[in-house]
């Protein structure tokens, strides 16, 4: 009894099965519409090399600027949820042979463990946060002295974002 019931609740594992699909069929519509808006963006260039000079130009800039941005956004929440597929895949699943034997693969695709698992997504989470907050900066009027003050200590904060992200590699991590 006691050894079926330990079969039972081991193979019971494999539910996770379904996160990791659904995770990869996620990220694999992510990578599409950023595709997507990529190209779609690159057709408009020929209305920025016609605009005329001046506030047009600028306007169609700045919006172009934004859509570069929302690609990035894009293709790092595509990269989130990949590394979130594989890494519950080695962590609950098993081993991913042809991974450990590649001498082509990223040491950010090797998850070892839960923790490590976090780390790698913190850091992509960071990322697409930098990401988010130069999108909302490009776009921003300043109509104040605070307003400047207040996009500095937004800066000040990522970049003290990024040393603990890099100092915490320091410690053990990867």
């Amino acid at each position: 009894m006691e050894r079926l019931f330990e079969s039972i609740l081991w193979k019971s594992r494999l539910i996770v099965l379904v996160a990791v699909v659904a995770s990869m069929l996620v990220s694999l519509a992510m990578f599409f519409m950023a595709t997507v808006d990529a190209l779609s963006m690159v057709s408009h260039l020929g209305d920025y090399l016609s605009a005329s000079p001046g506030e047009e130009r600028i306007h169609l800039r700045s919006l172009n600027v934004t859509h570069i941005v929302e690609i990035v956004d894009g293709y790092l929440l595509a990269v989130v949820l990949l590394i979130f597929s594989l890494g519950l895949y080695e962590l609950f699943v098993s081993k991913i042979d042809e991974a450990e034997n590649s001498e082509t693969a990223s040491n950010v695709l090797m998850i070892h463990s839960l923790d490590d698992l976090k780390a790698r997504l913190a850091k992509v989470v960071i990322m697409i946060l930098i990401v988010k907050f130069f999108e909302h900066t490009a776009s921003m009027k300043f109509g104040s002295m605070l307003d400047l003050l207040m996009l500095a200590g937004g800066i000040a904060l990522l970049g003290v974002a990024l040393f603990l992200t890099h100092a915490s590699e320091g410690k053990g991590g990867h």
